[in-house]
């Protein structure tokens, strides 16, 4: 028996795959599934079932594309209603896949159809489960990202439900199973993910707040709905397309992949209402891009990034990519549902120069210049970061505007006076930087290596302010 988790680091989702006699079950796939045919055609084995242990919020599953690859059967768990053809198992209905056995044990609570897949090897003993977003480690998923939140099934609703799955399903499991979740740390399906990726079911009883034994319903309820922020807005659409269906990978693909010269470059952008999207490094953006441009950089958290801030997966887009990643930047926006880009530009930001076209660009320095210059109590600084990580330290004053809510918070950010801008380590500070532009703000200077760098200077800040007191 084969059983590998494949994790994907960027959208920090686990997919699954166990192969046993030669059959194999994939469970939660990613949008790309070549890499899953190819590893059963390795294996001289054959794709039975692809699982699903709900309908995700956070990616898009590649579920049809599999199984129109293979043949493979599509398996949700039960009150599941897609609108193409799948099993919809029972609770505790049995799966064989060689030698192996998956059972599936309906846990709603995450969302109504959330189940998750037991596995029982060839001696009969119990292994792991699949937990998909019911339980993760050091976490459970949030319950309000069911596809139709109503009067009568409430986030606390759910939440209620999930108690019971875990108490009731789950934790009366042995504890030396493995728990094998969907996702891990950062990922927005959960508040208080481990690092780690998968654990004995007895030490997260230990170690998981949610699995208290001592827990009441209402405490859990409380517990986990405390500091749940709103989901990013992309979730319901995915959502959506894991339900409904969505074209094939390889029609986005030959679509997105088109070349675009720089000399029709601006005109298609304005034709189709097409965002340009720069997914070059932070660096090579603040020194020149095409004016108007966002840009949200391949090398740091992208695909999420372009769904919490961009929002419609149906906005059209065109790219600045840079060269050799054409492929890569395509298959990542698929994952999160975006479909829509109408090709790249061909020959980069040297080809859109060589045309005769204008570039911008945003005025970027390093900590040691920005204490030197700024001046306390007189200079605005705009801090981007999230407000867990303000509240752990910033400089006296800043404005804390953080990323994730530029488009909410827009008329707080100083339009007629000039502002610093910084971030953690100097990514997002440029997303921003760039997006304020596009909306007309240019009198900004970005920090480089943020509040990284800014703390080993002399600029006060909370925490050295809070050092001092002390003494």
């Amino acid at each position: 028996m084969k059983l590998e988790q494949i994790y994907t680091g960027c959208i920090a989702q686990a997919a699954y795959y166990l192969e046993s006699n030669g059959e194999v079950a994939i469970f939660d796939p990613l949008r790309e599934v070549q890499p899953y045919i190819d590893r059963a055609t390795k294996d001289n084995a054959t794709i039975k079932y692809i699982f699903e242990t709900h309908f995700h919020a956070d990616f898009v599953s590649g579920h049809l594309d599999l199984s129109k690859k293979t043949g493979a059967q599509i398996v949700y768990g039960p009150t599941a209603k897609p609108n193409f053809d799948a099993l919809i198992a029972t609770d505790g209905q049995e799966f064989k896949v060689g030698n192996y056995t998956i059972k599936a044990i309906h846990t709603p609570g995450h969302t109504l159809e959330s189940t998750c897949y037991l596995l029982t090897d060839e001696n009969n003993k119990l292994h792991g489960i699949i937990t998909g977003d019911t339980l993760f480690i050091g976490d459970v998923g949030r319950p309000d990202l069911a596809q139709a939140l109503t009067e009568e099934l409430t986030q606390d609703v759910l939440a209620s439900h999930l108690y019971d799955s875990l108490r009731n399903k789950v934790m009366p499991l042995p504890d030396d199973i493995i728990v094998y979740p969907s996702h891990g740390a950062g990922s927005a399906c959960g508040k208080n993910m481990s690092k780690e990726t998968t654990d004995t079911l007895g030490n997260q009883k230990k170690t998981n707040y949610a699995l208290r034994a001592d827990m009441t319903k209402e405490e859990f309820i409380s517990e986990l709905l405390d500091g749940l922020g709103a989901p990013p807005a992309y979730f319901p659409q995915n959502v959506m397309m894991n339900i409904e269906g969505y074209d094939s990978l390889d029609t986005i693909m030959d679509k997105g992949l088109t070349e675009v010269a720089a000399i029709n470059f601006k005109d298609v952008a304005e034709t189709s209402g097409a965002i340009i999207l720069d997914v070059r490094s932070q660096e090579d953006f603040a020194e020149e891009h095409i004016p108007g441009s966002i840009f949200i950089g391949i090398n740091g958290g992208f695909a999420p990034w372009v769904g919490a801030l961009i929002r419609d997966v149906k906005q059209p887009l065109l790219l600045v990519i840079p060269e050799g990643r054409e492929t890569e930047t395509i298959t990542r926006l698929s994952r999160v549902g975006f479909d829509n880009t109408l090709g790249y530009l061909k020959g980069g930001i040297a080809a859109w120069k060589a045309a005769g076209n204008d570039i911008d660009s945003i005025k970027s320095i390093n900590p040691d210049t920005f204490a030197n210059d700024f001046k306390p109590n007189e200079d605005i600084v705009v801090d981007s970061r999230k407000p867990g990580e303000f509240s752990n330290g910033h400089i006296v004053d800043a404005l804390n505007i953080p990323l994730d809510f530029v488009n909410e918070q827009l008329a707080e950010v100083p339009k007629e006076k000039g502002f610093y801008i910084h971030c953690a380590g100097g990514y997002r500070s440029i997303i921003m930087a760039s997006i304020l532009k596009s909306r007309g703000y240019h009198n900004m200077i970005n920090v480089e290596k943020g509040y990284g760098g800014i703390k080993n200077t002399p600029i006060e800040t909370t925490t050295s302010t809070s050092a001092c007191q002390s003494k």
